[in-house]
Parts: structure tokens; sequence; C-alpha cells
């Protein structure tokens, strides 16, 4: 099945992803606005004259990019990226949520299966491990940079 590309106005794309969704046209499949790709729309269909159909009738939607994609240039989008990636042993963190928000730490493991990373508090007076998700740290500087 191929997947065509929207034009959006930025920050619309869930907007307009939802609309197309919307009209309930056999013809159209899957409508994907993934959060790394700005300003554009995936959409699954049966071909491009029902997009071109519907997205005259629908706000915030710009142009059809010329040309189809199949679906191993957009499976990357599908997938979620677990939060601890980009994150190694060592690096200097800051926690962004929690009861230790704002405190610096480092790194001292890191459980890519549960997304969660252990870290030592810097000020601490007795280094204590705490274990938070890697959604609630902030890497302020890598050794590996």
């Amino acid at each position: 099945m191929p997947i065509y590309a929207v034009k959006t106005t930025a920050s619309q794309e869930r907007t307009v992803a939802d609309m197309i969704m919307n009209r309930e046209e056999d013809d159209i499949h899957a409508a994907l606005a993934p959060d790394s790709l700005t300003s554009y729309v995936m959409v699954e269909a049966e071909n491009d004259g029902i997009i071109s159909r519907v997205l005259e009738e629908i706000p915030h939607a710009r142009s059809m990019v010329p040309g189809e994609s199949g679906i191993s240039e957009v499976e990357h989008f599908l997938s979620p990226k677990p939060d601890v990636e980009g994150i190694a042993e060592g690096d200097i963190v800051e926690l962004i949520a929690g009861p230790f928000k704002g405190e610096k730490a480092q790194v001292q493991r890191i459980d890519e299966g549960k997304d969660q990373v252990t870290v030592e508090l810097y000020e601490a007076t007795v280094p204590i491990p705490v274990t938070v998700r890697g959604d609630q740290i902030r890497v302020l500087d890598s050794e590996e940079r």
C-alpha cells in the first residue's frame, strides 16, 4: 500500500491527521503525524487522487508531495525510541522531575529494558543511588563528546 506525504501548517500535523481519519474514506487506511517530522503527515491510501480530493476540504493541509513511499521508509517513525537512548554511564545529568528535581547526578547504571537510569547525586554527603525513569533526566555533560 503506498504512503503519501502531505505538507501542513507548522504545529497542525496532528489536527490534519485527525481530520483526514475523521473523513472515514474507505480508500484512506491510516494517517501518521510523527513528532520528529515537522509540517508533514504521512497518509496510507489506495491512490493519490483520494488524498487530493480530501485535502481540498481540510484547513491547514497545504499540498501533497509528489511521489509515494513504501512502509520501509516510514517504519522508523512507528516504534518509539527509548528515553535512555543517548545516555551513557558516567554522564553528568540533571533531574528534571520527581523529589530530586534540579539536582545534578552522575549516571551509574542504565536499564534499557525498563527505560530506567540509576544515578548518584552529586551534592549528597553520602552517595545515594537513585533510580529514575529515562524521561526524568536531562544530559548536561557526556564523556563520549
